[in-house]
């Protein structure tokens, strides 16, 4: 009987969250670096900039509500609870999804934090 399906059963997963995030954060602060040291040289708008950072974030919380509904389900719907220390496959498995889980909302978390300057950011400092 198989516990979960083949495509979440990586390591890989564990790691999708807190990649993401990364992501997020490197094209928030590059692109904000970028645009207020061009000083007025790009061809769009700072709430232009803040409105396309605001899509690049909701993208990112999507993915990591994706990669922590994975988590649960790889958990078996949190139907058991940790720790899941014995050395068999179906405790690695659910130690990892339960992992994962963790790393998820750790990483919504931090994406949020990210973002919250941009509501709060009104343009550049020269």
């Amino acid at each position: 009987m198989r516990l979960i399906p083949k495509q979440v059963e990586s390591l890989w997963t564990l790691f999708t969250a807190p990649t993401i995030w990364a992501l997020h954060f490197l094209a928030c602060y590059v692109t904000a670096a970028v645009f207020c040291a061009k000083a007025g040289a790009a061809p769009f708008s700072f709430e232009a900039m803040r409105l396309a950072l605001g899509a690049v974030t909701l993208v990112a919380l999507s993915g990591i509500v994706l990669s922590a509904y994975l988590a649960w389900r790889q958990w078996g719907f949190g139907s058991g609870d940790p720790p899941h220390d014995e050395p068999t496959r179906k405790d690695r498995l659910l130690f990892q999804g339960f992992a994962t889980l963790l790393l998820s909302g750790l990483s919504f978390v931090a994406v949020v934090f990210v973002a919250v300057p941009l509501l709060f950011i009104g343009a550049c400092q020269t």
